[in-house]
């Protein structure tokens, strides 16, 4: 979203901001039912929405329809802004904003999450925009599951669960060259794909051998067996065992360096 000037029809550039002391005013007046007064509530306020929607870009969705459910966020604190709380309603609106992205971004996801599961986020969400709007700081996953009476693991599962999926690309660092992404910290070091097509090559080797060469192969190397062990379980000497091993190690190094 950065450089754009116009999302939902606003332009971004033009818009206002209100002191606390007029959201104070507007609030009381629109919580009586001055349509008014929540019009300019919405139209103060959106920087703040947009603020919040910044933090969920990046993944797949279109920004005017984040900032469209933003909106949605920022009504649902006006109509329940408690204003004899000596609190900001900036602290208590990002959350209610960010929890309605949230619900969104689960309900929309292409992960599905049981119903069960969603209902259990869903508890946890509203009991933590509560405890913001009553405490005036954003409360921990401890605080909650006290509160909700639920086993702290059930409480951050269910978070979890519904937590919006990241872009193996998204970049986390950047020093004004190639940026670090996500992929750079997970990926498997051990299961390159150079490793992957070694491993093919030499099972297709593998494949090509006759099937006493894949026997012995399999009782040196897999089970552990001395030769003169081998010898004997699969009835010839110990020079022809050694003379077969040989043969079918070089038949797979051939295969492989042409692979």
């Amino acid at each position: 979203m950065q450089g754009k000037v116009e999302i939902s029809g606003v332009n971004t550039s033009k818009l206002k901001t209100l002191s606390n002391e007029q959201m104070m005013q507007l609030i009381k007046r629109s919580q009586s039912g001055d349509a008014e007064a929540r019009r300019e509530l919405v139209e103060g306020n959106l920087k703040l929405v947009l603020s919040v929607v910044q933090r969920f870009m990046g993944r797949g969705e279109n920004p005017d329809d984040l900032f469209q459910v933003g909106c949605i966020g920022l009504l649902k604190a006006i109509s329940n802004f408690d204003t004899s709380k000596q609190v900001r309603f900036s602290t208590y609106g990002v959350p209610m904003i960010a929890g309605e992205l949230r619900r969104y971004l689960r309900d929309y996801s292409p992960i599905r999450v049981s119903r069960s599961v969603r209902d259990t986020a869903y508890r946890v969400l509203q009991c933590k925009q509560a405890l913001t709007a009553r405490d005036g700081r954003e409360p921990t996953m401890e605080q909650i599951a006290s509160e909700l009476q639920m086993p702290l693991e059930q409480v951050v599962g269910a978070m979890d669960a519904i937590a919006a999926p990241v872009s193996l690309y998204e970049p986390v660092y950047s020093d004004g060259g190639d940026p670090l992404t996500v992929m750079d910290q997970v990926k498997d070091t051990r299961n390159t794909d150079e490793q992957w097509l070694e491993s093919i090559a030499l099972r297709e080797a593998i494949q090509a051998l006759s099937e006493r060469e894949k026997r012995i192969l399999a009782l040196r190397f897999y089970s552990g067996r001395t030769q003169m062990e081998v010898a004997s379980q699969v009835g010839i000497s110990q020079a022809q065992v050694s003379r077969l091993e040989k043969s079918a190690l070089s038949s797979i190094r051939r295969s492989i360096s042409v692979s």
